[in-house]
């Protein structure tokens, strides 16, 4: 009866000390990235590969991803109301798919020189714009995860 007893005793103990298991959430830093998309969303077949190296990417580096799909009409002027939102609400990097997006990027990225916008297809001009040609699938994982870690760093 007393080993039966030592026993139970030092089971009790090793579950009592066992160590907490690790955390299963993911602590973010504090920087975002942001997808603009058309009304399709990640669904859309341009948004889709963009979408997933994002997430990719975001589990490297920290930095949370998330999405916003232009609603309404598919213009330039609703499509900028839409990047301000973005640019306003903590998104250090946006990045575009889709004429609409794009055009809307262009024309809002000199009023925010602190973000980071990156389209996928296109021309752009300012400082803060990087176009990545939508037919490189590699281009487009690289310099997603380059500039996603850039925010990272700039964030920590």
């Amino acid at each position: 009866m007393a080993a039966l007893g030592l026993f139970l005793a030092a089971v009790a103990t090793t579950w009592m000390l066992w160590p907490d298991p690790e955390p299963r959430q993911r602590e973010y830093l504090n920087a975002t990235a942001c997808l603009l998309t058309d009304h399709a969303g990640v669904s859309d077949d341009a948004a889709k590969p963009v979408w997933a190296a994002m997430q990719e990417a975001s589990v490297s580096s920290l930095v949370k991803v998330q999405y916003l799909a232009v609603n309404g009409p598919q213009t330039v002027d609703n499509a900028r109301n839409h990047v301000a939102s973005l640019a306003g609400s903590k998104c250090g990097l946006v990045i575009a798919t889709g004429p609409a997006q794009i055009d809307a990027v262009v024309a809002a990225a000199p009023t925010y020189p602190k973000v980071r916008f990156v389209t996928i297809g296109g021309s752009a001009t300012a400082a803060n714009i990087t176009v990545i040609s939508d037919s490189a699938a590699d281009d487009l994982r690289t310099t997603l995860k380059h500039e996603v870690t850039a925010l990272a760093d700039s964030a920590s």
